[in-house]
């Protein structure tokens, strides 16, 4: 298998893993437990509900920041960060598409287990990884160049 298709592996792995889930979730699943809830909320804004004001024009905010990052990735850097870059499209891809079908970003899990936390989605936590290992890769990266 060649480059290119792997990485649409990826990105199509995490695009059809995070709408599925979304999907159940949407259509009825929840759980309730002593620290994480399983319950199905719409953000209409970012982390934290942050920028919601920004209303319809948000995810064309999203569509174009994401448009910037893909191509400043894939023009400008190594190849070692197209693998987390996918993860990072395919989420952020997966959430932009929950804005144009349900108004909102489809959020499920919900932490309340000796604090509140914000409502999020396996996207979330996906890009979260993935920032984290574009992070680890720019980092090793400055230790060879120095």
């Amino acid at each position: 298998m060649t480059n290119i298709y792997k990485l649409s592996a990826i990105f199509l792995a995490v695009l059809i893993i995070d709408q599925t889930i979304k999907f159940l979730f949407v259509n009825g699943f929840g759980a309730e437990s002593k620290c994480i809830s399983l319950v199905l909320t719409f953000n209409r804004g970012v982390a934290f509900s942050m920028f919601e004001w920004l209303g319809e024009y948000l995810k064309w905010i999203q569509i174009f920041l994401l448009s910037g990052v893909a191509i400043y990735i894939f023009k400008y850097t190594d190849k070692r960060y197209f693998a987390p870059a996918m993860i990072v499209l395919g989420a952020g891809i997966s959430n932009i598409i929950d804005r144009f079908i349900y108004g909102g970003v489809v959020d499920y899990v919900y932490w309340h287990c000796f604090f509140d936390f914000a409502i999020f989605n396996l996207a979330d936590v996906l890009i979260d990884i993935a920032v984290i290992w574009i992070l680890i890769l720019s980092f090793q990266e400055s230790k060879i160049i120095k």
